[in-house]
Formats: structure tokens, sequence, C-alpha cells
């Protein structure tokens, strides 16, 4: 029997029905399908709803309603006032420690580093003067000259103990400095033994060769060992100081541009929130608004001050006047191992050569020309420097002395400066009358005039350049104080206005907006 569509039996029909699945309501396509039976609506419409709601909620709460415009700006306001004060009072903090650092830490053992190096040329030069003028066991002393050394000799000694005791403490924490005072403790105290077995040998009648023996192998130990370890920690103490420096001026320019930009950016949203009140209330200014406006552009500007004048007065401090000083210092360390050459040539005929040599080569650290002898030494000299005079950029000399003439900074700085190069010129000239006369034979005649203190002589000439190198020291240190004080009451004077600015300004925006809300209570 053929069965067509339409003209199945009602048997077949509930058949078929049965095994066919329920289908749910046919729901067009692009629309989202009717609430679940009961008229609950689905999940994911009820998630959207709530997700619309809630963001119609924070709209309504923090921008679509004038109140909540309000809220917003005075929020950014004081939260930007407070972020403000919080960099201001850090960088004061910090810019307090540096100032702290550089005039308690770090010049102090970087001068007693170069103090250190003075003082063992300085004990050396007056061993090799005692020796010198004593005689043969005091017979035929060069009283005044001996009496000068013994003397100075004592001051040395203690000073060196002083400075190595400041340098034990400065070099806590850092394993190489430590190890270098360390041995630079125990050499000295070789040193001291062998300098005390010369001066006792010297003191008997005959002793001389075996005083000489002593002392030359105390003034190795010297060369050798102990100077260029005190060199050493001059140099460490100083790069170390010249590290912070330029860290410390590096978050110095860092921290300004910071200041700078908040600050623009909070007097940006206090003049939209001025705008948008006189736009929305029509007054044409808040007054709270405006003198918190006010308030900000002073703090941004004391701030701003703070921080450059902090970041001028640090470079003042180190380029200015403290590359001055450590170049000066060493110059006078050299300078007195120079004059304690001389004493050891007079002292020391089988390393008189020698001793010229080195001479010379200190000679050349200082005051440095190309090419020269000691023998053409002084005219050289005296060519450069009248050409120094005449242009000076003119090159034609190197040295600790040229390193100072190229960074005068300070009144009366270059005239104390170029009168140190002119006494040390006499002093060169000097030198080269010790050899002549001792050249010609005449050993005591060279002996008296270079140890002798009446004028004229040797070491009333070097007296002079001392004096005139010191009077140059002195004027840098002088700054070099000045701006560590000046660094310190920049930030003490001017943080806490700077500051109590930023807190008034949001506390002026606070109390200016209280009228406007009570408008909407």
């Amino acid at each position: 029997m053929t069965i067509t569509a339409g003209n199945a039996s009602p048997a077949e029909a509930t058949v078929r029905a049965a095994a066919q699945p329920p289908r749910g309501p046919v729901v067009p396509i692009g629309t989202s399908p009717g609430p679940l039976p009961g008229g609950k609506p689905r999940p994911g419409r009820r998630l959207r709803h709530e997700t619309v709601a809630a963001r119609a909620a924070l709209r309504r709460r923090y921008w679509a309603t004038v109140p909540a415009r309000l809220r917003l700006l005075r929020a950014a306001t004081v939260s930007l006032a407070t972020a403000l004060a919080v960099l201001f009072l850090t960088a004061g903090l910090a810019a307090t420690g540096t100032w702290g650092a550089v005039g308690g830490r770090d010049a102090p053992r970087t001068t007693s580093a170069a103090d250190l190096d003075l003082a063992l040329n300085d004990m050396d030069a007056q061993a090799a003067n005692i020796l010198l003028s004593n005689g043969d066991g005091g017979k035929g002393r060069l009283t005044t000259p001996y009496d000068k050394a013994v003397g100075f000799y004592g001051d040395a000694r203690r000073e060196i103990g002083h400075d190595l005791r400041t340098l034990a403490v400065a070099a806590q924490g850092d394993r190489g400095d430590e190890k270098t005072v360390e041995s630079l403790t125990d050499g000295f105290a070789e040193y001291q033994e062998l300098i005390g077995r010369a001066l006792e040998n010297d003191g008997r009648a005959g002793g001389k060769s075996s005083a000489l023996a002593d002392y030359r192998r105390a003034t190795d130990l010297l060369q050798n060992q102990l100077l260029p370890e005190a060199r050493k920690l001059v140099s460490s103490n100083n790069d170390a100081f010249n590290a912070e420096y330029n860290s410390a001026h590096s978050t110095l320019s860092a921290q300004l541009a910071a200041v700078i930009a908040l600050g623009l950016l909070l007097l940006a949203v206090l003049g939209v929130l001025q705008w948008y009140m006189a736009r929305r209330f029509h007054r044409i200014l808040n007054p709270g608004v405006l003198a918190a406006t006010v308030c900000t552009v002073l703090a941004v500007i004391l701030g701003a001050q703070m921080l450059s004048a902090s970041a001028e007065h640090l470079r003042g401090a180190r380029r200015d006047a403290f590359d001055s000083v450590v170049a000066l210092s060493r110059a006078r360390a050299i300078a007195y191992d120079a004059n304690a050459d001389e004493s050891r040539y007079l002292l020391d005929p089988e390393r008189r050569d020698r001793y010229a040599d080195s001479f010379l080569a200190k000679s050349q650290e200082l005051y440095g020309l190309k090419g020269v002898t000691l023998a053409s030494y002084d005219s050289r000299l005296a060519t450069t420097w009248q050409a120094y005079e005449s242009d000076r950029h003119d090159l034609r000399f190197s040295g600790e002395f040229r390193r100072e003439l190229d960074n005068i900074t300070f009144a009366g700085e270059r005239a104390a400066a170029e009168k140190t190069v002119e006494t040390y010129a006499v002093y060169q000239r000097d030198d080269r009358k010790i050899r002549t006369l001792l050249a010609a034979g005449k050993e005591r005649e060279a002996v008296e005039f270079c140890m002798g203190w009446e004028a004229g002589t040797s070491n009333a000439h070097f007296g002079a350049w001392m004096a005139a190198l010191d009077k140059v020291t002195d004027i840098n240190r002088a700054h070099f104080t000045s701006s560590v004080r000046e660094g310190r009451s920049a930030v003490s004077g001017l943080l806490p206005w700077a500051c109590g600015l930023l807190l008034a300004a949001g506390a002026l925006t606070w109390l200016g907006l209280r009228p406007r809300f009570a408008e909407f209570r």
C-alpha cells in the first residue's frame, strides 16, 4: 500500500511525533530569547542589565551630576597637592642627607688622605734634615735647622697617627680601603722603627754610615709602599666623592623636572575647576580656588628654587672649590717630597743622581714642561710663564698648577694662584744654586743654604711658596664651606614654606567648594 504525505494514519502520526525531540520556541536570528518560564530573566540578560546599571550609578556618582564632578576635581586637586608635598619632602630630606655626607664624610676623608700623603713626605724630609744638620754625633751641629727639624718631625708623626685613625673609620665597609689602611698602619710602624734606629745611630760619634743605611731602608719603604698607598687612598676617596656628587646632581635634576611637571598638572586641574564653577554657577571666580592657585604657584616656585639652588651650591662645592682643594693638596704633598729630595741629595752621595731625577720628576708633576732637564728647567719655566701672562689660554705647561689655573672661580683666587707659581720659580732657582755649590766642593755652604731659615735661603723661599699655596687652598676651602652652608640653608629655609603652601592649597580648595556643595543638600 502506497502512503503519501498528508495521508498518514492517526497511529503512524502518533509514533512519528513521539520519535522527534521536543522543540522550544523559534527565536529569530539577531534577537534575544524571551524570559524563562515563570517570568524570570535569563542569566546573561540579567548580568548585562546589572553591568549597565552599575556603570550608570558610577557615572551619576562620579561625573554625571554637578556634585559628582566637583568631588572628582576636588579629589584630584588634593591628591596632586599631597603628591607634590611628598615629593618636596622626599627631595628635601635627600638633599639634607647629601649635604651631611659632603660636609661630614666625603670631603674630610679625601682631605685626610691628602694630609697623610703630605705628613709622610714631611716626616721623611725632617728625618733627612735631622741627619744632615746633626754633624758627627752632635759635633758641628747646625743648631737652628736641627731644632726646627726635630720639632717638625714630631708634628708630622702626630699628624700621621691622627690621619690613619680618621681613615680607618672612613674605610669601614669598603674592604679595599680597609686593607690599604691596615697595610699603611703596619708599614708606618716599620718605618718609624727604621727612622728611630737611624736617629739613634746618628746620635753617637761615627754612627753616620749606619744611620744612613737605616735611613735608606726607611725612605725606600716610604717611596715604594707608604706613599703609593696613601695616594691610592686620595684617589679612592676622591673618586667616591665624585660618584656621590654625580648621583646627587642627577637626582636633583630629575626631582626638579618632576616638580615642574606635577606643579603644572595641579595648576591645570585648578584651572579646570575654576572654569567649571564659573560656567555652572555663573560666578567669575571662586575665592578659595583662586587662593589655592596662588599658593600652588608660590609652592612650585619655592620648591623649584630649593632644588635648583641645592644643585648649584653642590656644583660650586665640588667642581669650583673642592676640585681645586684636591689639586692644591696634591701639589703641597709633592712639594714636600721634592724638598725632601734636596736633603736626600745632600745626605747620600751614592744616590745623588737618583734623587736629582726624582726632584725633576716631581717638579714636572707640579709645572710640567716637555723635554727639559734640571739645567734647562728654569729658563723654560720663565718663558712659558711669560707666555701664560700674555695669554691665559696658552697650554705650554701642565701639572697641578695648570689644573688650578684652569679652575679659577673666586675673587682673589687667580692672583693668589699666580703668586704661588712665582714663588715656586724662586724656589726652583735656589735648588740650582744648591747643586752648583755642591759641585764646587762647598758642601757646608750648600747645606746651610738648603736648611737655613734666614731671609734669602732656600727654606725661607720654600716657606714663602707654601704660604702662597696655602692662601689659594684657603680661598677654595672657605668657598667649599660656604657652599655647603648655603646649600643646607636653601633646604631648611624653603622646604617648610613649600610644603606649607601646598597643604594650604588643599585646604583652601576644600573650603572653597563647601558652599557649592551646600546648594545641593
